[in-house]
């Protein structure tokens, strides 16, 4: 931490550059470049544009997994070594945001064009991913895959942001985790019917068709939307007309005068700051790691309950996972009106928006979580049909999506100049359990039993409960105490 005073004289001289030059701004409350006065036809095009590529990135984590058992029978290997391609995936894209994602805060660089070439090596490491013919190479490449990918998965919802007021945030946002949510769901689906016909290689390539084409459709199609940037360039372009070198944009002045100590600072002390600090962070994190935790024991699990139990073939086995599918995509049709009706008149004049506002969805799906792990535990044995299990799942998928919605959307009114570090923090700590849970899953629910090992999870989620209701009471104190919290 710099010493008040050198802060304060790093402030003037940003402040002091800024009156030399002619500073380039929007032309008015209207300027059509400015991406909140796009077209609403426009700014729902980016939006699919936002949660295709975060899709095919996502589907890159599960669509492998059916394929382990095979690799560890090809490598000679034992399945928990198989399953570190999964979850070192998972660490990669938690990992990634902490270096990859702030390059899109760069009035230079802009959010597109990182996307696009983070993209594009993701799309290229597919291909010796397929073709390697050991572990030790295979892992790697798995890891450095979620890495470069990281980035659409961090960032995408500043994306949205940039493009959509808070009042119709919560909508878009939801799509977008839709989208993200849907990627480790259906992943199996693809990789269990590619396994089944042509061995572990045709988990990967499928992943290599999907990234490839969103990659040619989003070089072409998708626009840049961070408002620093499109001013950057506007800058850019008037210093190239006027022969004008004192032509600059705010966001390029500030980018100038950062040191490689504050960029340091902000992309990896601030995230564990806030985590570690502030109580809102701390619980919500806790909160999000269980919950990404158990989605992916869940990915794991099924082949013991679908598989061993049922006599599902790996085809079938991720079909099973349409129950999650069916339930995320019912909540989000459920969660559109609610936020029309409820969220949205609280932007009016004259009316009081606190962030607490957006917690009541959360305090419901907190009761989704333990009411759907035991359902599917007490419901997997081979003497009950396969549908009473698969729909006690679904009801998991209805938890989470309430869950991250409200959490991550509160977090953003919390702490709205520090979104992109409690995001970027929030990421990495779940992303970190989503990738250490597999490794025991199989052992977990073989050593416990189905019924016995999610009744355990049921009550880690059972004691989380009051987590939302604790905020939503007392949130407003909490935020008055923080230095970094709005209040």
């Amino acid at each position: 931490m710099l010493p008040p005073e050198v802060q304060q004289n790093e402030a003037d001289e940003v402040k002091d550059e800024k009156l030399q030059a002619t500073l380039v701004d929007w032309y008015g409350p209207d300027d059509p470049e400015n991406p909140m006065n796009w077209s609403l036809a426009k700014r729902c095009f980016v939006t699919f544009d936002i949660c295709f590529i975060t899709f095919s990135i996502y589907i890159g984590s599960a669509i492998y997994s059916p394929g382990t058992e095979l690799i560890s029978m090809q490598f000679g290997v034992s399945p928990v070594a198989a399953t570190l391609g999964l979850t070192l995936f998972v660490l990669g894209y938690g990992v990634g945001p902490m270096f990859l994602s702030p390059l899109s805060e760069i009035p230079q660089f802009g959010r597109t064009s990182v996307y696009i070439a983070s993209l594009t090596i993701f799309v290229v490491l597919q291909v010796p991913t397929a073709l390697c013919d050991n572990l030790g190479a295979l892992l790697p490449l798995r890891f450095l895959a979620g890495f470069v990918g990281s980035p659409p998965l961090a960032t995408g919802g500043a994306s949205l942001a940039d493009m959509w007021g808070p009042d119709d945030r919560a909508i878009v946002i939801g799509l977008w985790g839709l989208a993200a949510i849907c990627g480790p769901v259906l992943g199996p689906v693809v990789g269990g019917f590619a396994a089944q016909a042509n061995g572990w290689r045709w988990t990967i390539w499928p992943l290599l068709w999907l990234s490839g084409a969103a990659l040619a459709f989003l070089f072409v199609l998708l626009p840049e939307t961070s408002s620093s940037a499109i001013l950057y360039r506007r800058a850019v372009r008037l210093r190239r007309l006027t022969g004008n070198k004192d032509i600059k944009s705010d966001g390029e002045i500030e980018s100038e005068e950062m040191t490689i100590g504050e960029i340091a600072k902000m992309t990896l002390v601030r995230p564990f700051v806030l985590s570690f600090r502030e109580p809102i962070v701390a619980s919500w994190n806790l909160y999000i790691m269980l919950v990404y935790g158990i989605l992916y024991i869940f990915i794991q699990s099924f082949e013991v309950v679908f598989v061993e139990k049922h006599g599902f073939n790996l085809g079938e086995n991720g079909l099973a996972f349409m129950g999650l599918f069916i339930g995320a995509v019912v909540v989000y049709i459920c969660f559109v009106p609610y936020t029309i009706l409820y969220i949205k008149p609280r932007f009016r004049p004259g009316q009081v928006f606190t962030p607490e506002d957006r917690l009541p969805p959360a305090m419901l799906g907190a009761f989704f979580l333990p009411i759907s792990l035991f359902w599917f535990g007490w419901t997997s044995a081979s003497s009950i049909p396969w549908i009473v299990p698969i729909i006690g799942s679904s009801f998991f998928s209805i938890g989470t999506f309430l869950l991250f919605q409200s959490g991550l959307n509160y977090l953003q009114d919390c702490y709205p100049k520090y979104a992109a570090s409690v995001l970027a923090g929030n990421d990495l700590f779940r992303a970190s359990v989503g990738a250490g849970f597999p490794l025991f899953s199989t052992a977990f629910f073989d050593n416990e039993g189905v019924g016995q090992a999610c009744s355990i999870l049921g009550g880690i989620s059972i004691a989380m409960i009051p987590i939302p209701f604790v905020l939503y009471r007392y949130g407003h104190r909490i935020r008055a105490r923080s230095q970094y919290a709005q209040t």
